[in-house]
Protein backbone atom coordinates (compact mmCIF):
# COMPACT_ATOMS: atom_id res chain seq x y z
CA UNK A 1 0.00 0.00 0.00
CA UNK A 2 1.32 3.56 -1.00
CA UNK A 3 1.93 5.90 2.05
CA UNK A 4 -0.94 8.41 0.06
CA UNK A 5 -3.01 5.39 0.31
CA UNK A 6 -2.17 4.85 4.08
CA UNK A 7 -2.62 8.35 5.13
CA UNK A 8 -6.07 8.73 3.76
CA UNK A 9 -6.62 5.50 4.97
CA UNK A 10 -6.04 6.69 8.36
CA UNK A 11 -7.69 10.02 7.85
CA UNK A 12 -11.01 8.47 6.86
CA UNK A 13 -11.20 6.37 9.55
CA UNK A 14 -9.75 9.05 12.14
CA UNK A 15 -12.50 11.33 10.73
CA UNK A 16 -15.21 8.45 10.70
CA UNK A 17 -16.08 9.01 7.17
CA UNK A 18 -17.51 5.46 5.97
CA UNK A 19 -16.05 4.10 2.78
CA UNK A 20 -18.88 2.41 0.96
CA UNK A 21 -18.52 -1.09 -0.44
CA UNK A 22 -18.58 -2.07 -3.84
CA UNK A 23 -21.76 -3.40 -5.23
CA UNK A 24 -21.46 -7.16 -6.32
CA UNK A 25 -21.12 -7.79 -9.66
CA UNK A 26 -24.46 -10.00 -9.65
CA UNK A 27 -27.06 -8.81 -7.47
CA UNK A 28 -27.58 -11.89 -5.57
CA UNK A 29 -29.70 -11.42 -1.95
CA UNK A 30 -27.99 -14.16 0.16
CA UNK A 31 -25.43 -15.25 -2.23
CA UNK A 32 -28.51 -16.31 -4.88
CA UNK A 33 -29.16 -14.59 -8.35
CA UNK A 34 -32.19 -14.11 -9.54
CA UNK A 35 -33.55 -14.68 -6.22
CA UNK A 36 -32.88 -18.51 -7.01
CA UNK A 37 -35.03 -18.89 -10.42
CA UNK A 38 -33.52 -20.43 -13.46
CA UNK A 39 -32.50 -18.00 -16.10
CA UNK A 40 -32.39 -20.30 -18.81
CA UNK A 41 -35.63 -20.72 -18.15
CA UNK A 42 -36.69 -17.25 -19.33
CA UNK A 43 -35.88 -18.20 -22.83
CA UNK A 44 -36.87 -21.63 -23.20
CA UNK A 45 -40.21 -21.51 -21.24
CA UNK A 46 -40.75 -17.77 -21.78
CA UNK A 47 -41.43 -17.91 -18.00
CA UNK A 48 -40.09 -17.23 -14.66
CA UNK A 49 -39.01 -21.23 -13.42
CA UNK A 50 -37.80 -21.63 -9.80
CA UNK A 51 -34.79 -23.14 -9.83
CA UNK A 52 -33.74 -26.38 -7.59
CA UNK A 53 -31.02 -26.89 -5.37
CA UNK A 54 -30.17 -30.21 -7.06
CA UNK A 55 -29.01 -28.29 -10.04
CA UNK A 56 -26.88 -25.06 -9.36
CA UNK A 57 -23.36 -23.31 -10.50
CA UNK A 58 -21.39 -20.66 -9.24
CA UNK A 59 -20.74 -17.65 -11.89
CA UNK A 60 -19.00 -13.98 -11.52
CA UNK A 61 -19.71 -14.25 -7.45
CA UNK A 62 -23.08 -15.78 -7.37
CA UNK A 63 -24.78 -19.11 -7.19
CA UNK A 64 -27.12 -19.73 -9.81
CA UNK A 65 -29.90 -22.01 -9.48
CA UNK A 66 -32.06 -24.35 -12.66
CA UNK A 67 -34.74 -26.23 -13.33
CA UNK A 68 -33.20 -28.60 -14.95
CA UNK A 69 -29.94 -30.57 -15.84
CA UNK A 70 -30.05 -29.19 -19.09
CA UNK A 71 -30.83 -25.56 -18.17
CA UNK A 72 -27.90 -25.75 -15.84
CA UNK A 73 -25.40 -27.19 -18.81
CA UNK A 74 -27.16 -24.81 -21.26
CA UNK A 75 -26.11 -21.79 -18.66
CA UNK A 76 -22.71 -23.26 -18.12
CA UNK A 77 -21.47 -23.71 -21.74
CA UNK A 78 -22.41 -19.63 -21.88
CA UNK A 79 -23.14 -17.60 -19.11
CA UNK A 80 -23.33 -14.57 -20.95
CA UNK A 81 -25.91 -15.75 -23.14
CA UNK A 82 -28.00 -16.15 -20.15
CA UNK A 83 -27.49 -14.01 -17.30
CA UNK A 84 -29.56 -11.28 -16.94
CA UNK A 85 -28.21 -7.68 -18.28
CA UNK A 86 -26.08 -5.25 -15.47
CA UNK A 87 -25.97 -8.27 -12.92
CA UNK A 88 -29.05 -8.16 -12.47
CA UNK A 89 -30.08 -5.23 -11.07
CA UNK A 90 -32.95 -2.94 -12.10
CA UNK A 91 -32.94 -2.06 -15.74
CA UNK A 92 -34.44 0.90 -15.28
CA UNK A 93 -33.05 1.82 -12.05
CA UNK A 94 -29.50 1.30 -13.98
CA UNK A 95 -30.94 3.93 -16.35
CA UNK A 96 -31.63 6.40 -13.80
CA UNK A 97 -28.29 6.05 -11.95
CA UNK A 98 -28.32 3.58 -9.38
CA UNK A 99 -28.34 -0.08 -8.65
CA UNK A 100 -31.87 -1.38 -7.46
CA UNK A 101 -33.00 -5.01 -6.40
CA UNK A 102 -35.59 -6.92 -9.10
CA UNK A 103 -38.17 -9.11 -8.04
CA UNK A 104 -38.07 -12.47 -10.89
CA UNK A 105 -41.55 -11.80 -12.37
CA UNK A 106 -40.41 -8.15 -13.82
CA UNK A 107 -38.68 -9.23 -16.38
CA UNK A 108 -38.57 -9.01 -20.26
CA UNK A 109 -36.05 -10.75 -23.03
CA UNK A 110 -35.19 -8.13 -25.54
CA UNK A 111 -33.13 -8.91 -28.52
CA UNK A 112 -32.28 -11.84 -26.98
CA UNK A 113 -31.36 -10.29 -23.47
CA UNK A 114 -32.64 -10.82 -20.38
CA UNK A 115 -33.91 -7.47 -18.34
CA UNK A 116 -34.98 -7.33 -14.51
CA UNK A 117 -36.69 -4.92 -13.21
CA UNK A 118 -37.84 -3.60 -10.01
CA UNK A 119 -41.46 -4.54 -9.82
CA UNK A 120 -44.35 -5.12 -12.79
CA UNK A 121 -45.14 -1.27 -12.79
CA UNK A 122 -41.23 -0.53 -12.81
CA UNK A 123 -40.90 -2.76 -16.01
CA UNK A 124 -44.22 -1.32 -17.51
CA UNK A 125 -41.90 2.12 -17.33
CA UNK A 126 -38.65 1.14 -18.76
CA UNK A 127 -40.59 -0.83 -21.36
CA UNK A 128 -41.97 2.31 -22.64
CA UNK A 129 -38.38 3.71 -23.70
CA UNK A 130 -36.29 0.38 -24.13
CA UNK A 131 -33.75 1.51 -26.09
CA UNK A 132 -33.03 4.84 -24.39
CA UNK A 133 -33.36 3.35 -21.20
CA UNK A 134 -30.61 0.53 -22.20
CA UNK A 135 -28.51 3.28 -23.77
CA UNK A 136 -28.90 5.21 -20.67
CA UNK A 137 -28.02 2.07 -18.63
CA UNK A 138 -24.96 1.06 -20.42
CA UNK A 139 -23.10 3.92 -20.19
CA UNK A 140 -23.44 4.07 -16.30
CA UNK A 141 -23.44 0.20 -15.45
CA UNK A 142 -20.06 -0.19 -14.74
CA UNK A 143 -19.34 3.23 -12.79
CA UNK A 144 -22.39 2.27 -10.51
CA UNK A 145 -20.40 -1.07 -9.46
CA UNK A 146 -18.36 0.92 -7.53
CA UNK A 147 -21.23 2.37 -4.97
CA UNK A 148 -23.83 0.90 -2.52
CA UNK A 149 -27.01 -0.77 -3.82
CA UNK A 150 -30.25 0.52 -2.77
CA UNK A 151 -31.88 -1.22 0.12
CA UNK A 152 -34.65 -4.26 -0.39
Amino acid sequence: MSVLRQLMLTATLALGIGVAAAAPAVFAPDGVAIRGYDPVAYFTESKPVKGSDAHTADWNGARWKFATAANRASFIADPQKYAPQYGGYCAYGTAKGHLAPTQPAAWAVVDGKLYLNYDERVRSRWKQDVPGYKAEADAVFGQLLSGPVEGE
